[in-house]
C-alpha cells in the first residue's frame, strides 16, 4: 500500500488511514487499519560532502535537458524501447469502484495460505460500537484455524488481503497476487529426489536440538540498525564527520531551471568573459564582486573551494573574514 504512517498530534501513536467495515452475509463490523510495522530501522539520506541535500530530478538522456513535472507522461512498455502513452484521465477511468467494505469472499484453512504471499501487516482496530461483534469475529476465527480471503478499495485501488485473528485480535495481510510470483523452475531451481530416511532422521534431531516453544526477540531484532545506531552516535558524541547546513542557504533553483551550455562556459571563461545566465562555483556573481556584495551561499562555495574549515556552522561575516584570512 502507498501509505505513510499517519500518527497522531497528541503522540498517542498510529492513526487509523483508512475506516470502513468487514462484510460478509448478513455480518457487518465497523473496522479502522492501522499500521502494524514501522518504517526501515536505518534510513540513510543522500548529501553532498558539505551535509547538503542531494534532490533527484528527471533528464532527457536525448535532449540532455532537466524535465518538469509538465514534461512527463506515464508509458506502457509494449516491446524494448516503445511505449503506449497513458493518461491520467485514462488511468481514472480504469480504477476500481470506491467502497469502504472489506470484502470477504471466502475462509480458508490458514495453513493453506502460503506466507510467499504475504506482503504488508496491518491490525483491524473495531469501531466502539461495534466492539462486541468484532471479539466475536475475533474468536470463531482463531478457533477454528480460518483466514478470510478479501479484497478492498483504497486510493483508486484494489487490494487482496488476508484477515488473521491472533490473541482477539484481527490483522490484515495484504497479499501478493499469484501472478507476481516466481516459481522454483523460474529461478533454476531442479526437481530434487527424495531425501534419505537415515539422513533425515539425523536432521530431524539435529533440528529437535534448537527447538523452541516462540521465536526469542532477540533472535527477531535487527542487529545491523544497532550497529548503525552505535557507529552514529559513537561519531556524534566525538564531533567525528558531522555536516550542517550552512546557516541562510539560498534554495536551490527549482527543476526544470535554466541549462547552461558548459563548453561557452568554458570557452568564454579562457576568453575572460562568461555568458548570459551562466553562473559561477559562487552561485551566481562573479568572483571579482566584493564579498560584502556577494550572498551567504556565493560565500559558502568560495570557502568549500580554498577548504576553509568549519565552514559550515560559520555565519556570513565568518564566512567574509575566513575568506579574506586565506587570501
Amino acid at each position: 500500500m502507498p501509505e505513510k504512517e499517519a500518527r497522531s498530534g497528541t503522540g498517542g501513536g498510529p492513526r487509523p488511514f483508512w475506516s470502513g467495515t468487514i462484510a460478509f452475509g448478513l455480518v457487518s463490523v465497523p473496522v479502522s487499519l492501522l499500521v502494524a510495522y514501522r518504517g526501515a530501522g536505518v534510513s540513510l539520506r543522500m548529501v553532498d560532502q558539505d551535509g547538503v541535500p542531494l534532490q533527484r530530478r528527471y533528464f532527457c538522456s536525448v535532449d540532455e535537458q532537466m524535465l518538469t513535472a509538465d514534461d512527463i507522461v506515464r508509458g506502457y512498455e509494449v516491446e524494448p524501447e516503445r511505449y503506449v502513452a497513458v493518461e491520467d484521465e485514462e488511468l481514472q477511468a480504469l480504477a476500481p469502484e470506491k467502497s469502504q467494505e472489506i470484502d470477504l469472499k471466502r475462509f480458508v484453512a490458514r495453513s493453506d495460505v502460503d506466507p510467499v504471499y504475504f506482503e504488508r501487516a496491518y491490525f483491524l482496530a473495531p469501531d466502539r460500537r461495534a466492539i462486541k461483534a468484532y471479539r466475536l469475529l475475533a474468536h470463531a476465527m482463531e478457533e477454528s484455524g480460518r483466514a478470510g480471503i478479501a479484497t478492498f478499495v483504497m486510493r483508486g485501488k484494489e487490494y487482496l488481503v488476508a484477515i488473521l485473528s491472533s490473541g482477539g485480535i484481527l490483522r490484515a495481510e495484504t497479499l501478493r497476487f499469484h501472478d507476481e510470483l516466481r516459481s522454483p523452475a523460474d529461478v533454476g531451481l531442479p526437481e530434487l529426489a527424495p531425501a534419505q530416511e537415515r539422513r533425515a532422521q539425523t536432521m530431524m534431531r539435529a533440528m529437535e536440538a534448537l527447538a523452541a516453544d516462540a521465536p526469542d526477540g532477540r533472535a527477531l531484532e535487527d542487529d545491523g540498525a544497532r550497529r548503525m545506531q552505535t557507529l552514529v552516535e559513537r561519531k556524534l558524541e566525538a564531533g567525528e564527520d558531522v555536516v550542517s547546513l550552512p546557516e541562510d542557504r539560498e534554495a536551490p533553483e527549482p527543476e526544470g531551471g535554466e541549462v547552461v551550455d558548459l563548453m561557452e562556459v568554458l570557452k568564454r571563461s579562457l576568453e575572460g568573459s562568461a555568458p548570459s545566465g551562466a553562473k559561477d562555483e559562487g552561485g551566481g556573481a562573479q568572483r571579482a564582486a566584493p564579498l560584502e556584495r556577494r550572498t551567504k551561499a556565493q560565500l559558502y562555495a568560495r570557502a568549500r573551494e580554498l577548504d576553509i574549515g568549519g565552514r559550515s556552522n560559520m555565519t556570513r561575516d565568518q564566512l567574509i573574514a575566513a575568506i579574506r584570512e586565506a587570501g
